[in-house]
């Protein structure tokens, strides 16, 4: 049996992953692995909330600069995840995951002593090293404590643990920021240190022999192509989009992108798993998460700056505001794992899609200068919620039902690389909409960007669909 291995199916017939250690307790691996990926995404949730006071605390930094305290997160995060799976499938999940906690707790108290942003863009960086580190093995650990018949419950409860970082992220943050910036980053450390407590008690350990070297090169020359693009989006309206710094950049990412896929189909564990991208319902996930991804980050860092800049909120009473978008991801998160594992993927993304964009559809037509919290805002909030909660656990959730056991890290890797690189080319993107200093029809071009973006993955999970209902028609 190959790659090619249909929904609900399991490849029993590729060699089991080597695991050392005693026997452990599916729930305990659920709640600390899942404890790591909720670190790692609070770095970015609670961080988007406190962009205003960070570029006011650098003598109100341009918008486009600011930008970048979470691009260089998100892209060195999406970059690395890949190799840190490969790594982690070779040389011990666990003992990856812990070395991500201990680089990701440093980090962040780095991140709060800096004294300027260039400084906290490079902490950022490392700190995004950690992430990758932790998100890369948190999910492969949980595949590995629970049977097949319960990983899509798992990766929904995994999903939903995770959506507790959005829940926390932009009350707790705005409220953190609005008495420094710098304790957005300071928070993380106790939460660090009692993960590594736990984690190396109660973790067993996992890998497999099979998993070459990574691709660190590739890493690399993925990073500097969606970086480049990403930086034209950013610095493209100012300069103009036929500069040659401009133009460059855009070569830059051809060649770059271009360079990573060659080398993927010669290198023996390669940045970009070519062969798991041959399983359409695989491909077709990834591609559903990069375009989701952008609309989603177009709006995670489109919202703070609609409430703090349009309707001149503080940034702690724009995070509770934020607050009811977040718990219906949590609540509605688990009943996308179950509801996957029961109909397959390609209904859920889809449902979930739908839904996003009507609520996207909802602040098009509601929002404007006037604030109307309960009328205009709160109900698009509840229905991307919803989306999210439909939609993220579905995408996660692939690579545990249709790859095999010894490519659980790297596709898992690559789904989440997918959702950072998305985010990424999101916020930049919507740079370039807002086009500066942030108007009402700046983020209306932003929500029109976000409803297109989510309907394209309507589109995808209608597609995965299809492949599910032809891989059932010639199962034998």
């Amino acid at each position: 049996m190959d790659d090619s291995t249909s929904i609900g199916e399991t490849a029993l017939s590729k060699p089991r992953p080597e695991q050392t250690g005693t026997a452990q307790r599916p729930i305990t691996v659920l709640i600390v692995a899942s404890a790591g990926a909720f670190l790692a995404n609070l770095g970015l949730f609670i961080v988007n909330i406190a962009l205003p006071n960070i570029r006011q605390g650098f003598g109100g930094t341009d918008i486009g600069a600011v930008s970048w305290v979470l691009n260089a997160y998100t892209l060195v995060f999406a970059a690395l995840l890949t190799p840190a799976g490969r790594l982690a499938d070779r040389y011990g999940r666990r003992r990856l995951y812990l070395i991500g906690v201990m680089t990701f707790t440093v980090a962040s108290a780095a991140c709060a002593a800096a004294v300027s942003i260039p400084l906290l863009i490079a902490f950022r960086a490392v700190q995004a090293v950690g992430a990758a580190l932790m998100i890369s093995t948190s999910l492969a650990l949980v595949f590995a404590a629970f049977p097949p018949a319960k990983r899509g419950t798992a990766a929904g409860s995994w999903a939903a643990i995770n959506a507790l970082a959005a829940t926390t992220g932009p009350p707790v943050g705005g409220l953190l920021a609005d008495a420094s910036w710098r304790w957005v980053f300071l928070i993380n450390v106790p939460v660090g240190v009692v993960i590594l407590l736990v984690g190396s008690r109660r973790l067993t350990e996992s890998k497999t022999l099979a998993a070459g070297i990574p691709d660190v090169l590739g890493a690399v020359l993925l990073a500097f192509g969606v970086g480049a693009l990403t930086w034209s989006f950013v610095d493209g309206p100012a300069l103009g989009w036929t500069h040659g710094a401009v133009l460059t950049a855009f070569g830059v990412t051809i060649l770059s992108l271009a360079w990573v896929t060659w080398r993927s189909t010669r290198h023996p564990a390669p940045v970009l798993d070519l062969q798991a991208l041959r399983v359409p319902s695989f491909s077709l996930a990834c591609a559903a998460m990069l375009l989701f991804s952008a609309g989603f980050g177009a709006m995670i860092f489109g919202n703070v700056l609609f409430l703090t800049g349009i309707w001149h909120t503080s940034t702690g009473t724009a995070g509770l505001m934020s607050i009811p978008g977040a718990l219906a991801v949590v609540a509605t998160s688990p009943i996308g794992g179950r509801l996957t594992q029961r109909l397959g993927p390609g209904m859920v993304i889809a449902a979930g899609g739908i839904v996003f964009t009507l609520g996207v559809g909802w602040w098009l037509w509601h929002l404007d200068s006037a604030e109307n919290f309960l009328g205009a805002l709160l109900p698009g909030l509840l229905l991307t919620g919803v989306g999210i909660g439909l939609l993220m656990p579905s995408t996660n959730g692939v690579p545990g039902l249709v790859l095999s056991e010894s490519r659980w890290g790297t596709g898992s890797s690559m789904i989440n690389a997918a959702r950072q690189v998305g985010i990424g080319l999101g916020t930049a993107f919507t740079v370039t909409l807002y086009g500066g200093d942030a108007t009402l029809a700046g983020f209306q071009r932003g929500w029109l960007f976000i409803a297109a973006t989510s309907a394209a993955t309507v589109m995808i999970g209608f597609a995965i669909m299809r492949h599910e209902k032809t891989s059932a028609t010639e199962s034998p």
